[in-house]
């Protein structure tokens, strides 16, 4: 299938389905699970814990919705920089281009130290987190942006493949000292090796990190992929029937080839295998798919407003989110006695005044105009 590169667009273009669907990611990192966990203790209906099962990360390989929010937001940077970047390049030129790519790359890697607490873990400078997923937002941004900037549509697809299957290679048949080539189990495998040996600082999982140093190889394919997305979103040359069609088509194959590689790469989120990448981006295209028609090909919107406050200030929420413990406030203000009176009803009502408290905060930024970008 030949995704058409003609990107040339008007300057001031924005598709609100994709603030809406950022905002929709962000969503559950705010803490819309909770309310499915909420509703648990007052309901033992099946389809409540197998939605619930949904909403915990695979401890290992395999795949549930919520692993998809960190990759879904990775590919929704790569689809925003589309429209950022042309803009820049149009109006300022792409030396401008550059500066705000590596300043806005360097600013999310800062913050992503400042997020995980610097050197505040114990006054310890070991316990020095270098990767996490705003650091892992900003290289992808950085590395897909610079890729943008100066390949094709063509070159990107050889970039992209060649990220995936290098990754896939090195992982395969460079031998582990003491566990060989080819074995992707936990703490055995090549990325997991590298971590323990060459990763410094604090690693989330112990000796080795989900975020780690050579995942970052396939992460770039995710927001490569997504840079497709909005490639296919600025190409004026389409019908918007054409580009749900185009979105459909990507989401089938990467859907397929992904769940197919996963048979001998497994699907995997702390590795960020390339079978993960594709399955992750088959159904982020599908989401992209569903609300660019709902919201901005049928002009049924109003119900994604929320989700586009959310998204119009995403990283400032995320920031707060570890800053203030929004269900811990919730609590102090409601107080024990009063909890416990609820009975089962507690932790619903918890999650609902902490999620509508965020969400309230994202809205008051919006109407104020206030949205702080990197």
């Amino acid at each position: 299938m030949d995704i058409p590169t003609n990107t040339a667009a008007p300057k001031k273009i924005r598709y609100q389905a994709i603030d809406a669907l950022r905002g929709f990611d962000m969503f559950w990192i705010l803490g819309a699970s909770s309310l499915v966990h909420g509703l648990r203790p007052i309901s033992d209906a099946g389809w409540l814990n197998a939605i619930a099962d949904q909403l915990e990360h695979v401890p290992w390989s395999g795949f549930h919705f919520y692993d998809l929010i960190f990759p879904l937001f990775v590919f929704l940077v790569g689809a925003s920089s589309v429209f950022s970047l042309t803009k820049i390049v149009e109006i300022e030129g792409k030396s401008a281009a550059y500066i705000r790519l590596f300043r806005r790359a360097a600013l999310l890697y800062l913050i992503g130290l400042f997020y995980y607490g610097g050197v505040s873990r114990d006054g310890d400078p070991e316990m020095f987190r270098f990767v996490g997923v705003l650091q892992r937002i900003a290289f992808c941004y950085l590395v897909g942006g610079l890729l943008f900037l100066n390949l094709r549509l063509r070159g990107m697809i050889v970039a992209c493949a060649i990220l995936l299957l290098g990754y896939w290679a090195m992982m395969a048949f460079i031998p582990v000292p003491g566990f060989g080539a080819g074995n992707f189990e936990e703490g055995k495998n090549l990325a997991n090796y590298l971590d323990t040996h060459y990763l410094p600082g604090f690693k989330w999982d112990g000796d080795w990190d989900p975020e780690g140093l050579l995942s970052n190889l396939s992460a770039v394919g995710s927001g490569i992929l997504g840079i497709f997305a909005g490639m296919i979103l600025m190409n004026t040359n389409l019908t918007p029937a054409r580009r749900i069609y185009t979105f459909l088509a990507l989401s089938a194959g990467c859907l397929l080839a992904g769940w197919l590689w996963g048979f001998q790469f497994p699907i995997n989120k702390k590795l960020w295998t390339s079978s993960f990448v594709l399955f992750a981006a088959g159904w982020s295209y599908l989401l992209v798919a569903l609300f660019y028609t709902v919201i901005d090909v049928l002009k049924f919107s109003r119900w994604a407003q929320p989700f586009v406050w959310i998204g119009m200030n995403s990283i400032t929420i995320y920031m707060l989110t570890n800053i203030i413990d929004f269900q811990g406030l919730v609590r102090r203000v409601i107080h024990q006695p009063m909890l416990t009176a609820m009975g089962d009803w507690g932790p619903l009502v918890i999650s609902v005044l902490s999620l509508s408290l965020s969400v309230g905060i994202c809205y008051l930024l919006y109407k104020k105009k206030i949205f702080l970008r990197v």
